[in-house]
């Protein structure tokens, strides 16, 4: 059996990890593809609240791999801590596998990261903060540390760190007037993190493919957005990676014609944290009223989200950009009350309309937003797990989201736990 991705359709926060754990068992291995700490997946089933951060979002079901690719950058001391909550809370984490080839974020990305945002001053892009950004720059300028090195640290691990290490601290000291950090401290470091971590670390780009070649069913998870992809998102307000389904194949190891489908998650409405335009952004009373209705906090950051009413421009252009087979939509509850619901069907700038989503994103700060406006309803749909149970008015809604970005909806969430999912149509066979 092919694979099947879960692809965030908007600015990230869409709701992937509880559709992943839904998902999850049906298959036989939930593999991560890119991003890094910087991403929240949040999971709620019959053992409670899991806030993820690094272990794929299908890790609580039993039998199920777990498998950390080599696109992904892995901060080992977020990625031990999630080890050891889950084996506290009674969760098997003996089948999670890290790529030898994924890379390690070091103390001095963590460091680097927080005194070049703070440099940006008015023109910060945001980032978290934890190290993902030059982590990414270290891998592309073939500066970088990966996983596979901490079992052999005295041979090809020291010499590089050391040589690194000389560069970054110039950097910290000369440029930011830091102070320099211990090759000690890092070396002791990584001691810990090989100590706990080997079990863990094999080849995973030939675990993958081992498991398509037997017919198995494997989830690819996607971190982040689309809209925040490197080449495809609103640059330079983006992550360092790509969360399309293109970056599956690179963060894999895996050829395209391995994935059988590829599913867009998209909230009902729209989220964005940190900088960047965002046309339907509501920065008015019933904003603020669903931010805390929805509770739309960042789970890795805790900064609040930024809201806007559901974009088929944006949602359009994702389904484009990544081949999509079938969409989800997530937090359709959340609309529950609203005397009325919009979405952004086209923009307005300097005297014309575009129905399109630019490729610069000058000019995408320049979009208003054209709406149209739905009647709201006033039956709740939380909790509902058939269409059936649907309000009239709210099956029009979705049934115009699906017309607008040109794909069926197979899945409406409407809770934060599996069992408030209506699965309209089957993802995995």
């Amino acid at each position: 059996m092919p694979g099947y991705a879960v692809i965030g359709g908007q600015w990230g926060d869409e709701g992937k990890g509880k559709i992943i754990d839904f998902l999850a068992g049906r298959v036989d291995a939930v593999v991560r593809y890119g991003g890094g700490s910087n991403a929240g997946h949040t999971v709620v089933n019959d053992k409670g609240t899991f806030q993820l951060h690094m272990v794929p979002s299908g890790i609580c079901w039993p039998g199920v791999a777990g498998i950390i690719g080599n696109g992904v950058v892995v901060d080992a001391d977020v990625l031990l801590g999630e080890l050891s909550e889950l084996d506290t809370r009674g969760i098997d984490t003996s089948n999670l596998f890290v790529s030898e080839r994924a890379h390690l974020i070091m103390p001095y990305h963590v460091l680097l990261d927080e005194l070049e945002e703070k440099a940006r001053g008015d023109s910060a892009i945001g980032t978290t903060g934890r190290g993902v950004g030059p982590a990414y720059v270290d891998k592309t300028g073939r500066m970088g540390i990966r996983v596979g090195d901490l079992l052999d640290i005295e041979g090809s691990l020291r010499p590089r760190l050391e040589q690194a290490l000389a560069f970054k601290n110039a950097l910290i000291t000369k440029i930011y007037e830091a102070e320099a950090l211990s090759i000690r401290d890092i070396l002791d470091k990584c001691a810990e993190w090989a100590a706990r971590l080997a079990p863990h670390i094999q080849a995973t780009e030939q675990t993958v493919q081992d498991l398509l070649a037997q017919d198995k069913a494997v989830l690819l998870e996607g971190a982040q957005g689309t809209l925040l992809d490197i080449d495809h998102g609103s640059y330079p307000y983006v992550t360092s990676s790509s969360p399309s389904v293109g970056g599956a194949c690179i963060g894999l190891g895996i050829p395209p014609q391995a994935i059988a489908g590829v599913v867009g998650v998209f909230k009902a409405y729209s989220t964005r944290v940190g900088g960047g335009p965002m046309p339907s952004e509501m920065l008015d009373a019933m904003g603020d009223e669903l931010r805390e209705t929805a509770h739309e906090y960042g789970t890795t950051t805790g900064r609040p989200r930024r809201v806007g009413w559901f974009d088929a421009v944006a949602a359009k252009y994702s389904r484009l950009v990544n081949g999509m087979t079938g969409l989800v939509l997530t937090r359709l509850d959340i609309l529950d009350g609203f005397p009325s619901v919009k979405v952004c069907v086209g923009y307005r700038v300097n005297g014309q309309v575009i129905d399109r989503f630019p490729s610069n994103t000058s000019l995408l700060a320049q979009c208003q937003p054209i709406y149209e406006e739905h009647p709201g309803w006033s039956q709740p749909t939380a909790s509902a797990t058939s269409v059936s149970q649907l309000p009239e008015k709210a099956m029009s809604y979705v049934n115009r989201i699906e017309e607008l970005v040109g794909c069926p909806v197979q899945i409406i969430s409407t809770g934060p736990s599996r069992e408030e999912t209506i699965e309209v149509s089957r993802i995995i066979p």
